[in-house]
């Protein structure tokens, strides 16, 4: 059983930045993937960024325009989110999502919220002058 913990949110003002940290407990071997998603108030969450641990080949919405990074730190078990250049329109709640255990992970979910099967409690962020 994986265990996600978001940290790093909170309030900033339009054009700063923040750094959101996913941190894992429990794999017994390395996930497939872990993507960030995000849910704005009275809308559905959403796809940010995701990065695959073969490879570290990742993936950005549109929307992010070269603002955001995702990374990952191997030996302490976290996967970050670099969020510059932040807009008032990326006020959210961001949750991390980890997709472990299966061994695969096919082109056509790494957008899907049904791709992951371990999701964190999510983190607030409120970007607002």
């Amino acid at each position: 059983q994986v265990q996600l913990i978001e940290s790093g949110g909170g309030l900033v003002q339009p054009g700063g930045s923040l750094r959101l940290s996913c941190d894992a407990s429990g794999r017994t071997f390395s996930s497939d993937a872990t993507a960030w998603f995000r849910q704005p108030p009275g809308k559905e969450r959403e796809f940010v960024a995701v990065i695959r641990w073969n490879d570290d080949t990742t993936l950005y919405a549109g929307f992010v325009k070269g603002r955001f990074t995702i990374s990952r730190e191997n030996a302490k078990n976290t996967v970050s989110l670099q969020m510059n250049s932040l807009e008032p329109e990326d006020t959210a709640v961001y949750y991390c999502a980890d997709r472990w255990g299966y061994g695969s992970f096919p082109r056509t979910i790494w957008t899907k919220t049904s791709g992951y099967n371990f999701w964190g409690q999510g983190t607030q962020v409120t970007v607002s002058s």
